[in-house]
Order: structure tokens, then sequence, then C-alpha cells
């Protein structure tokens, strides 16, 4: 993607089956399941640039030892940083106290069975040490405290907030993590207190009453009511004092999570491929968490994936499968590869099929494989041309023209290449401006003056402000015929509210293009016809609401938007014709046929509470607000 939009956030969590001598033993070291978390963060670092932060848990520890660990970075260098500070414990060990997984346990934090990681990507707010998970919930009883992490966005915080108000609580902010840290909190000391009362009625002492409780903890109950009105996408893993863990996902499954086990181990995670690396392990034993499940795990070990609601349709984010989760994903790399070839027929239709000048390249570095895609396409209507040329020869064939026929080649190259980030240290506005538009760089020579044209394969356009201020410009320079920009994502019309940062509408450029449309054509009071339904539906409840703004794309073609929008990213004073396809809705589920969720794209939100959030985030735009909806 040319402009970087920001998303939250990664999670890893493991589960030691084995005592930590085993690891010690088999492997040659006792901090076995601090080395595999850190790989498993390392291996999913894409999905979280401001923090990361990790937490242990030790078992059967005696009262007044310590056994919850915790240490969070927002350096710069944020995961060195992290695991730097934690291994600066080991540093001055000797060998035999290093080899003593015992003494390391009795002595040493970060040293426990369970452990968790977490990147994370702030889409909104600060990024101050105090918003990097994982989050404590601590208490004197050790089945009350609860250590979260998570990969999630709600969309009705406030109402959930209140709840907790209603309860008697004081919250100390007004967040989505501390709500639901403090939400299942909440039903956890709930679940330990109602076990606690039937125990005790059955006449057994206090000390034994935490031995039952630590067996009879029913997570699935507890998840199931603590979940009751979330409305978002999220994975949120959980470890509770004793020794209990979970991962639970949202109903449609928007957010990814997946899981490994076997008899030493178990592994949950936001990204396949990280767990296939850090345990060395096939795709076949890497299993999805379905939606609306949650894995859970108990204080002996026990694991065991069960649902804690009821599944609604699978709707998983697309924005994944086009950009965010690592492509080196097996299906996530052939899903971006069919994304590319998909776009071949519009590509060489508006090159007018002419493979000779045409110049194929790509923006780094995430439209990579959707770009070996679309040369696929590209070489499959080759063939088709050549069989043409080949039969239209006739019977004597030439085998200087068939030779010839033979050798058309598509036209790929490396045209654009992103440079080191420019520091602007103290300019002006406009020398500033012109320094920013020199992050990318161009191949030159390749290129024929006013002859040829270029196509430009990008995974997404947002806000289109990169591609106008810098890309654009700089390919410019190379004086081609025109311009073409290829997406291997639909127009982005909507908002997103489940974690991905793009929430405030005018900041889309395919949003700016529609309003053009609507005033140009004289069309612009259905702005304020939009506007009176929104608010018309403010007072309904977030399942009666649907989304108004969806009216307003009808008004004009998909092609009639992409047309505005090259117009809008065009920089004034450019010689060459800039035109910009993007791929369609259709094209975009066919390609990702297990994960439906598009309604970046579509408008379609898959839980009531991003009708709600569209809605207002039109409002706000109408209003004149420069703040997101939810």
């Amino acid at each position: 993607m040319s402009e970087q939009i920001k998303h939250e956030c990664g999670i890893a969590m493991i589960r030691l089956r084995k005592p930590l001598s085993f690891y010690q033993d088999k492997y040659g070291s006792a901090l076995y399941g601090l080395n595999k978390l850190k790989l498993l963060m390392q291996k999913m670092r894409n999905r979280g640039q401001d923090g990361a932060g990790l937490a242990t848990l030790k078992l059967d520890i005696q009262p007044g030892e310590k056994y919850i660990s915790r240490k969070r970075s927002n350096a710069s260098n944020y995961l060195d940083d992290l695991f730097e500070k934690v291994f600066e414990r080991f540093t001055k060990l000797s060998p035999e106290q290093l080899a003593d997984a015992e003494w390391l346990k009795a002595n040493l934090p970060y040293t426990g069975e369970l452990l968790m990681g977490h990147l994370r990507y702030g889409t909104h707010g600060d990024n101050s040490i105090e918003t990097c998970h994982p989050f404590l919930r601590q208490n004197n009883w050790i089945p009350r405290n609860l250590i979260l992490a998570g990969n999630f966005n709600l969309t009705n915080v406030d109402e959930l907030f209140q709840e907790l108000v209603e309860l008697g609580q004081y919250p100390k902010e007004l967040s989505d993590t501390v709500t639901v840290l403090e939400k299942i909190g909440h039903f956890l000391d709930d679940e330990v207190q109602r076990l606690f009362n039937w125990f005790k009625s059955d006449g057994y002492t206090n000390r034994e009453i935490n031995d039952l409780i630590f067996d009879k903890l029913d997570l699935q109950r507890l998840l199931r009511r603590a979940s009751k009105k979330f409305d978002g996408g999220y994975v949120m893993s959980g470890l509770i004092g004793h020794g209990d863990a979970f991962m639970m996902r949202d109903p449609n499954g928007i957010r990814p999570a997946y899981y490994y086990q076997d008899e030493e181990i178990v592994v949950a995670a936001s990204e396949r491929p990280a767990i296939q690396t850090a345990l060395n392990v096939h795709i076949s034993k890497v299993k999805e968490i379905p939606r609306g499940h949650a894995l859970i795990i108990k204080r002996n070990g026990v694991a065991a994936v069960v649902p804690y609601t009821d599944p609604g349709e699978k709707l998983g984010c697309s924005f994944e499968r086009i950009y965010f989760s690592r492509g080196n994903d097996r299906d996530i790399y052939l899903e971006r590869k069919e994304l590319g070839r998909r776009l071949a027929k519009a590509v060489l239709k508006s090159a007018n099929n002419n493979f000779k000048r045409t110049v194929f390249t790509f923006i780094p570095n995430t439209a990579e494989i959707a770009f070996y895609g679309l040369v696929d396409g590209l070489e499959d209507e080759l063939n088709l041309h050549k069989a043409e040329k080949i039969a239209a020869l006739g019977k004597n064939i030439n085998p200087d023209k068939l030779r010839k026929v033979l050798n058309l080649r598509a036209r790929v190259e490396k045209i654009v290449v992103k440079d080191a980030k420019v520091r602007t240290f103290i300019a002006d506005t406009t020398s500033r401006g012109e320094m920013v538009s020199h992050i990318y760089d161009v191949t030159y020579g390749i290129v024929e003056n006013e002859k040829d044209t270029l196509v430009l394969m990008d995974d997404s356009i947002v806000r289109g402000t990169t591609m106008r201020d810098s890309i654009i410009q700089i390919v410019s320079r190379l004086r081609p015929k025109k311009i073409i920009i290829v997406s291997s994502a639909p127009q982005i019309r909507y908002p997103d509210c489940y974690g991905i940062d793009m929430s405030k509408m005018n900041e889309f450029v395919a949003f700016r293009a529609l309003v053009a449309l609507l005033k140009e054509n004289k069309k612009e009071h259905l702005l304020q016809e939009c506007y009176d339904r929104c608010e018309a539906q403010e007072k309904l409840p977030k399942e009666e609401m649907t989304n108004q703004v969806k009216v307003l794309y009808d008004e004009f073609t998909y092609e009639e938007v992409s047309a505005k929008i090259a117009e809008i990213i065009t920089p004034p004073n450019i010689k060459p014709k800039v035109e910009v396809i993007y791929q369609t809705i259709e094209d975009l589920r066919a390609s990702c046929p297990g994960n439906s969720g598009d309604w970046y794209f579509s408008g379609d939100y898959p839980t009531p509470g991003g009708n709600r959030v569209v809605n207002k985030s039109f409002m706000y735009f109408m209003e004149g607000k420069d703040e997101r909806a939810y």
C-alpha cells in the first residue's frame, strides 16, 4: 500500500504443557517458551509498530511469591527494546543457573508456563506506554486476576461502559481495552464468587475452595456472559491468575486467529505462518479458531475449542487478505495473486492491448504478490494473442515471423522504488511537501518518452494523497504517454469500525469523488437529504439502523467514480493522462471466497453497530467535525 494505514493488532499466546526442566533437557533451554514467544512476535511485527508487550504467569506458586510478570515498550525499536529488557535478567547468570529450570522459576521473572505477547498499532488516541497491552486486572484472590490483550475495536463502548457504571464500577478511562477488561473481569469475579458460595455451603474450607474453583471455573460460561453485548470485530486473549487461559474470536470471524497443539505446547496467534515458522509445523497442523468460538486451556493443560456464542455469517476481513496479513500464508498468497490476475483484461483494454508499448510495474512492497498475479493474467492473454497471430500466418509459416510472434513478452520492470524515509527537519510547508514527494524514486531510461503507457499496481488507494503528491509526480518525469493506476482492492467508500484506521469518511478519495460528482451534476441536495435520514435514525436501536450513505453511490456508475478519482489524484501541470482501474467487488469475493467481509467497499456491515458508525461518520462530515464516529 502506497499510503500507510494502521491496524490493531497482533497477539500470541503460549501454554507450556510440560515442566520447564523438560524443555531444558530436550531443547537445551528452560527459556524455550520465551524464545518461542519472541519468534512469534517477530514474525508478526507487520501487525503493530507503535509498541509491544508481554506477560508471563507461573503455575503452582505458593502464597507470597510473585507469579505474574509484565513488560511493555513503546520505543522506536520496540521489539528489540522489549526483549532486551526481559532477557537482561538472565545475561549475568552462570551456565549452571541457566540450566537449572527449577531455580529459574523460583527466583526470576518471565519463567512462567503461560506466556502472552502483543503488538500494537494504535488506530486512535495516544501511543503512550500505558496504551500498550497486555492489561492487568489484579486481585489478592488468585482466580480473580486477569491478564488481557486483544486485536479488536468495539462499536458500542459507550453502552458497555454505562453498564459498568450501573453495576457500581468506576472504570479509570473510557476505552475499548479498559471496558473489555472490566467487563470480563466483572463476570470473572461473579463466577468465582458463585463457586465460592456453592462450595462454602457444602462445608469446604476457604483453602480447599480455592482448588475447587481452579478446577470448576467455567470459562465458556464466563465468556458467554461477558461478551453478550459486544458489537465489533475482535480476538481477545486472556490469562487467569490460577492458570486457565483463553483466546476468543468474534461471531463473524472478522479478525483472524489460529492455534496449534501437541503434547508439549499449545500456541495461538493472529498469523498462521508465524505459528508454522516458530514451531516448524506443517500448515495442516495449524487450525483456525472458528467464529464465535474460544480456545480454552485449563490449568491442567487440557485444551478445547468450544462455542461461547452463536456464530454469525462468516465475514472475515477482506483487508486482512489484501494487505495486513503476511503474504507468506499460502491461502493469502494465492488470493492476492488471483486478485491481480482478474485485473489483466481491464488493464489491457485500457492499454489498447498494446504489449509493445506498455510497461508493467508495481508500487512496493505489499502489492508485489498481486502484481505476480497480474503478470500471470497478462501472459494468459498474450498466449491467446499469440495463438491468433500464429493461426493468421496460415499453413506456410515463415520461421522468422513465427519467432517474432513467440518472442512477444509483457514488459515487466521494476520502475518505482521506495527510498529511505526523507527527514524534513525544519522547513516551510512548500519545501516540506517537495521533500516528502521524494520518498519514492524511479528507474530512468526504460519508459520511452511520449510513447509508452506505464501501468502501476497498488494493493489499495485509500486517501489518494501519496499517489497525488508523490508517486504520480515522480513517474511523470519518465514522460510516459499514459499512466494507469491499478488497485487490487475495490474503491474504499465506507469507514471501518472493527480495528483499521479508516474511520473518517471525508478522508476517502472515493467519497470525495462522490461529493464532487454530486455537485457537478446539480445533485448536492442529496447530501442534505441523506443527512436528514441519518439524523432520523439516531434515536432508533442500532439493530434497526440501515446504511443511508449507500444510496448516494447509486447515482453514479463504478466507472464514473473511478474517473473522478483519477482527476482528484492527478497533480496539476503533468502531461500524461492518468487513469484508475479498481478491482470489482464481484472479483474480490471470487478471489477471497472464505473471507467476504467487504464493508469498506460494499457498505454491508457485519454487525448493527457498523450501520450506526457509517451514518454518524457521514453526519460528522456534513457538520465539519474531524472526529471518529465510534
